[in-house]
C-alpha cells in the first residue's frame, strides 16, 4: 500500500507542474492574441480584398450581361 502512496504523490505533483504550465501557455496565447488584434486594427477575421473601381465596373458589367442572357432565354422558352 505504500506504493500506491507514492504513486499518489507522484500524479499529484505531475498534475500541479501540467496546471502551470498550461497557465504559462494561457498567459503566452493572450499576449499573441494582443498582438495580432493591434496589428489588424482591433478586427478579427480575414481582412477583405479592395477592387478598383475599373474591377467593380468589370464585374458588373459582367453580371448584367449575364441577367440580359437569362432574360433573352426565358423570353425564348414559351
Amino acid at each position: 500500500m505504500a506504493n500506491l502512496g507514492w504513486i499518489l504523490k507522484q500524479l499529484q505533483g505531475e498534475q500541479s507542474r501540467t496546471q502551470k504550465g498550461l497557465d504559462l501557455l494561457d498567459e503566452a496565447i493572450a499576449a499573441f492574441e494582443k498582438l495580432v488584434g493591434a496589428a489588424r486594427g482591433g478586427r478579427r477575421g480575414p481582412t477583405r480584398r479592395k477592387l478598383s473601381a475599373a474591377a467593380r465596373r468589370r464585374i458588373s458589367r459582367a453580371q448584367k450581361a449575364r441577367w440580359a442572357k437569362s432574360r433573352q432565354q426565358k423570353k425564348a422558352a414559351p
